[in-house]
């Protein structure tokens, strides 16, 4: 049986692709923060875990828990957009939005990475079309842009780390989802864009390590 590792699965697209690796026969394992969200999982058939991005000392006792395990295929999918203003930012949103997109990427993804290298298997992980700088043709959102485009930096550099050793490490826009972050009027449903997700990194040979995709695997530009 496969195992996957769902980092953020208490609702959206992390809760979604638990559910669907187990409708598949995975084995999942999924992280999140609040009680409800892990009794939510544990009813899908998921091994939760309890993990605070943000703390450092959760993530290393998440690293202790996983030490022996083989990983098939990993996501991390924990974020945060912070505020919709364009405004001058605060400390606090800052520290918010970078510590949970780019801080726990940086502190994860070394420990998840050798994990998936072990099985030869895959990493993906979510980022957005709005970290794009090469492809950017709009600045609303620019805290949540920022740190999507730093997220990419270091999804790069693990794949640069960990290809060698097995890991295929690829980032995504999951698309505009009907999800609380893409609201009730965006262009497809979690189920569409996480059966594409993980259709395209299944699909993913080691020449698409440290690639960005779009959901349906199309290239993005940095």
């Amino acid at each position: 049986m496969p195992t996957a590792l769902i980092i953020g699965a208490s609702r959206g697209i992390g809760h979604e692709l638990a559910r669907q690796y187990r409708l598949d026969g995975w084995r999942v394992i999924a992280t999140a923060r609040k009680p409800h969200d892990l009794d939510d999982l544990k009813q899908l058939g998921a091994e939760p875990h309890a993990l605070d991005v943000t703390n450092t000392e959760a993530i290393a006792g998440l690293g202790w828990k996983l030490d022996d395990e083989k990983i098939d295929t990993a996501w991390l999918v924990a974020g945060l957009y912070g505020p919709r203003h364009d405004g001058f930012p605060t400390q606090d949103d800052f520290d918010a939005v970078m510590h949970t997109n780019v801080l726990a990427a940086m502190r994860l993804l070394p420990i998840v990475a050798p994990l998936v290298a072990s099985t030869r298997g895959k990493l993906g992980v979510l980022s957005s079309r709005m970290g794009s700088i090469g492809g950017r043709t709009g600045a609303n959102g620019s805290l949540y842009r920022a740190s999507k485009a730093a997220l990419n930096s270091v999804l790069r550099d693990t794949a640069i780390n960990f290809g060698p050793q097995g890991a295929t490490c690829i980032a995504f826009h999951p698309g505009w989802v009907q999800t609380d972050m893409g609201g009730a009027g965006a262009q497809i449903t979690v189920e569409e864009s996480v059966r594409d997700l993980r259709a395209t990194l299944a699909a993913a040979t080691p020449e698409a390590n440290g690639s960005f995709l779009n959901h349906d695997g199309d290239p993005l530009p940095w």
